[in-house]
Formats: structure tokens, sequence, C-alpha cells
């Protein structure tokens, strides 16, 4: 061991650190990294068996939340007195017949149809003597030779039934009132069959199967998206069967999820190779780090013995400075080797860093903020859009045009305000959006004012952020028209399109305000902040050349302009 000993401490320095750097480096980074392989691979085997139950979970929920709606629609409509009413009755003449379907069966119906764009058809099927009408009112004698009819006939509430032929996917019940037959009326409310089985293009990633069976066991939906190089793991039902009959030793992952609104078994398949595929990374890392060490190794057979520590020291000591938040501090060198370099570039990434600051964080805070106040004025759709269409069939079956022409004006602001969440819209959805918004404020000042819009029909399908002329007309009746002591006032909107970019004007003949206040209105020195909203979310979408500009006279109203570049 002295011999040893002795033979190492006879060594150029240059040797030892390359020694050094191979006993105590080199053997435990490998070491550590073939264990964590180990680790790793069991590791992301179990995640990705989590993430696919995840997603099939997510899948099922987000499809029984759509199904329990149409459900819940189902039984409205089943437990209508009204309706139970026209179908019980006995018409002396045919005109009377037609006169209830037209004006109560018709109304209801369509108005589901209308907040509810995915329904395709809602038909109640009688043998009460009522004639078929449109695809509302069908007879008995249609359907009694369909499997569906004799299988609702010994079932109780609501049931789904899926066609692959056609395709389609629709629910059946029996009215809960008996007609005088003794045969209870039919309920058929058919969805858009994508729509309901798209969570599973949507949630799902690829390299996955997917089999949908119903209580049967026959499949009522299937789907496997593989990419190319992977197109040999596909599966048809009847190879899933038999690999699912093989259980631990099958070379696929299956999972499966039941649904609570239907029975339904969802199936999911992923062959077990494609995971073993996120482990290739991991394994050129281990190769890349074992290159990188014998490389560190040689070229530490090269490093001298020359005191570095002090220069070293200076650096960490600004490091610790910066790391305490000073980020003003100046690091600059003129030693032209690698510890200069290191010098210079740390100094380089500190101004770097106040420049990102500036550039993009203050920025990206601003238009999280622009984004989150957008987000507070969301509602959830779906309550929204069943409180607005029972709002509609209430003020139909009272008469109340005026409160139904309110309802659809609110059902359509809503609509495109919301806007399935996404930023953008066409600039005719923009308008329809704004002009809502102004029907409804019209009715809620008695008809006290006038509007008008007026646009460019070639600008209508281009693209324009979501809501950024509603908060300019709410600002112009707000603050213009209400306080208007005399005169009828006026709001007149013009889109038009000008050097490749979209104008829009709001004009107002309201109170007007003084320059000063005219020019604070876009700066975070105004109180309020819909109009400086619009505006920043239009310079951080398209630009800082992109915006608004306003100009008022007191006594004669206010202009608001804005532009962004046409797409």
């Amino acid at each position: 061991m002295k011999r040893i000993r002795n033979r190492i401490n006879s060594l150029k320095l240059r040797y030892k650190l390359a020694l050094f750097y191979a006993a105590f480096c080199f053997l435990p980074v490998m070491i550590l990294f073939l264990f964590s392989f180990v680790q790793m691979r069991r590791i992301i085997a179990d995640k990705e068996i989590l993430n696919l139950e995840s997603y099939l979970y997510q899948s099922v929920a987000t499809m029984d939340s759509k199904l329990e709606v149409y459900d819940n629609l189902s039984d409205y409509i089943a437990f209508d007195q009204n309706l139970e009413d026209v179908f019980s009755t006995t018409y002396e003449h045919p005109y009377e017949q037609y006169e209830q379907v037209t004006e109560v069966i018709d109304p209801v119906l369509q108005s589901l149809k209308y907040f509810h764009s995915e329904i395709r058809t809602i038909t109640i099927y009688t043998d009460s003597g009522i004639v078929k009408h449109d695809t509302t009112v069908g007879t008995i004698s249609e359907i009694e030779n369909e499997d569906w009819y004799r299988d609702i006939r010994e079932s109780e509430g609501v049931k789904w039934y899926v066609d692959r032929e056609k395709p389609s996917i629709f629910s059946a019940r029996k009215m809960p009132v008996e007609t005088e037959s003794g045969q209870a009326d039919v309920l058929r409310i058919e969805v858009d069959y994508e729509d309901i089985f798209a969570p599973y293009e949507q949630t799902l990633t690829t390299e996955y199967g997917v089999f949908i069976t119903d209580e049967n066991g026959d499949v009522i939906y299937g789907d496997r998206r593989f990419s190319e190089e992977n197109q040999d793991y596909r599966l048809d039902y009847q190879e899933f069967l038999e690999e699912q009959e093989k259980g631990r030793e099958s070379s696929y992952t299956i999972i499966s999820e039941t649904s609570s609104a239907t029975g339904w078994n969802i199936w999911l398949y992923q062959p077990e190779g494609i995971a073993g595929e996120a482990m290739q990374p991991v394994s050129m890392m281990i190769l890349l780090t074992a290159v990188l060490c014998l490389l560190m190794a040689a070229l530490s057979y090269f490093v001298t013995s020359r005191l570095v520590s002090g220069r070293i020291e200076k650096l960490t000591e600004s490091v610790l400075e910066v790391e305490q938040g000073n980020l003003d501090l100046t690091v600059d060198s003129e030693e032209k080797d690698e510890i200069g370099l290191l010098y210079r570039g740390f100094g380089k990434m500190l101004r770097r860093i106040r420049a990102l600051i500036d550039e993009v964080y203050v920025g990206k805070i601003t238009q999280k903020e622009a984004e989150m106040r957008a987000l507070q004025a969301q509602i959830n759709p779906h309550f929204l859009y069943n409180t607005l269409s029972l709002i509609n069939w209430k003020a139909l079956t009272a008469g109340e045009e005026d409160i139904s022409r309110m309802t659809l004006a609110m059902s359509t602001f809503y609509r495109t305000a919301l806007n399935r969440g996404k930023n953008t819209l066409r600039v005719e959805d923009e308008l329809k959006n704004t002009k809502a918004y102004l029907e409804i404020q019209s009715m809620m000042h008695d008809g006290d004012f006038d509007y008008e819009i007026a646009t460019d029909p070639e600008i209508l399908p281009c693209e324009s952020l979501n809501l950024i002329l509603q908060p300019l007309v709410e600002n112009a009746i707000t603050h213009g028209i209400e306080p208007k002591a005399d005169g009828r006032g006026k709001i007149v909107i013009r889109g038009w399109l000008e050097d490749g970019c979209i104008w829009f004007s709001v004009e107002d003949n309201g109170v007007g305000m003084d320059a000063d206040i005219a020019k604070r209105i876009l700066s975070m020195e105004s109180g309020g902040y819909g109009v400086r909203n619009v505006n920043e979310r239009i310079r951080l979408f398209y630009g800082e050349e992109y915006g608004m500009t306003v100009e008022s006279e007191v006594g004669k109203g206010t202009t608001v302009w804005l532009h962004f570049p046409k797409r």
C-alpha cells in the first residue's frame, strides 16, 4: 500500500487530476446513472399507466357530462305539462291540432335545438291521433319495428343507442303519461355523433386504441390513433379480445372505465413498447455522460497547477451579490483566457437579464393581468344557456315577445363573448356580439338612444380579438349618452379596410370630455380599465404600432378609433 501511495505521490499534478477524476468522479457517476436508469424505467412505465388512466378518466367524464345535459333536457321535455296537455287532448278539427303543434310543441323543441346546436332532431312519437309534423312529431307506427323501440317499452328512464353505420347516437325514453290506447308516447333526441365521442380524440394523445362497448358487449365506437411507424400495433376488436385474454402475458397495456351515464365500457390499449421508447433519451443520456466523462478525464490531464482561485472567488462574490438581488452590478475583465471570457459572459448575461425584465417580463405580467380580468367576466355557459332557454320558453308561453327578444339577444351576446374560450373570432361575429349588446342596452334604456353599424363587407371574414368593441360601446353609453341632458343620444360604429389594416370607430354624441381626460384614458392613470384593457390586448397581440386613439370635445361627444392588421 505504501509503495502504491509513494508511486501516486511521485506523479505529476496533471496525472493526479486525471487519476482522481476517474476514481472519484467517473465511476460513481456511471454507477449512479445505471441505478437511475433502472429506477427511471420503472417510474416511466408506472407514469405511462397513470397518464393513460388520467386521460381515459377525463375523456369518459367529459362524455358523461355531455350525455347528462341531454338527459336533463329529456326530463325537461318529458315532464312539461303543456306538452302533456297537447298530446292528451282530443281534437275535433285538424286545424286545432295543427295550431297546438305549431304554437306549443314547435317553440319548445326548436328553442332547445337553438341553445344546443349539437342536437340534430327532437321527436315525440305518439298514437294519440296527432299526425306527423316535420321532425318534432311522429307516429308510433314509424318505429314499432325498431329494436330500440321494443327495448324502450320494457325499460324505464333514458337509454342511449348508437348506430355505427350511419353513424348516429340518440337517447330514447317513454313519456311518463300513457295515452288512451295504453301505450306511452316515446321521446327520441338525436345528437351529433362526432361531438359526443370527440373527447377521445381531443384528450388522448397518439399511439393508442380505444373501443367502447354497450351492455351487450357490442362495439359502438372504435378509434385507433397510431403514427405511421407504429401502424403494426393497430388491433381490430377480435385481436383486442385475444390480447385481453392473455392477461399479464399480453404485450399491451389495457385499462378500462365504465360510463356512469350509460353503463358503456370504454377500453383503452397501448403497446408496452411505446412506453419503452420513452427510455431511449435516458439511454442516450447515459451513453453521452460516459463519453463526456472520458473526455473530461482526458482534458484534466492537461490541467496546469497555475493558481486561479483568487479570480474565481472574486467572480463568486459577484454571483452572490446578484443572488441577493443586485442586478445593477458591472462585471468585466481584460483577460483573454477562459476565466476572462466567463467574466465577460456573466456581465453580458446580467445586461441581458435586465433587458428581458423590461421587454418580456413586464409585458407578460400586463398580458396575464388583462387575461385574468377577462376570465373574471366569464360564467358557466351551460348553466347560462339552459337558463336563457327556460326564460325564452316562458316568455313565448306568456306571449311576452319583448322578453323573448331580449333573451335571444343575451344568448347571442354571451355565445360570441365566451367564444368557447378562444381569444380570437371573425369580425362578423364580433359585430354580432356588439349588436346584441346594443339591442339589450336599448331595451334597458326604453329605446331612448339610436345606434347604427356600418362596415365594409370585405372585413367581415377577417380575424379580430374577442370583446374589443363592447367595452367601447359600454363606455359610450355610461359616460356619454346617460349623462346627456338634452337631445336624443346616438352611437355610430363604422368599420373599414385601409392600408392593409382593419379600422373601427365608435362615435357618440354624448357629453364628451376635455382633452386632458381623453389623453389619460388609455394610460395607467385612468381610473377604469375597460377601454385601457382593449388597447393593451391589441398591442400585446398585434404589436406596439397598433391600438387605439381617443378624441373628444365637451358637449359634442367622443370618438374612439382602433386598428390592427388584416388577417
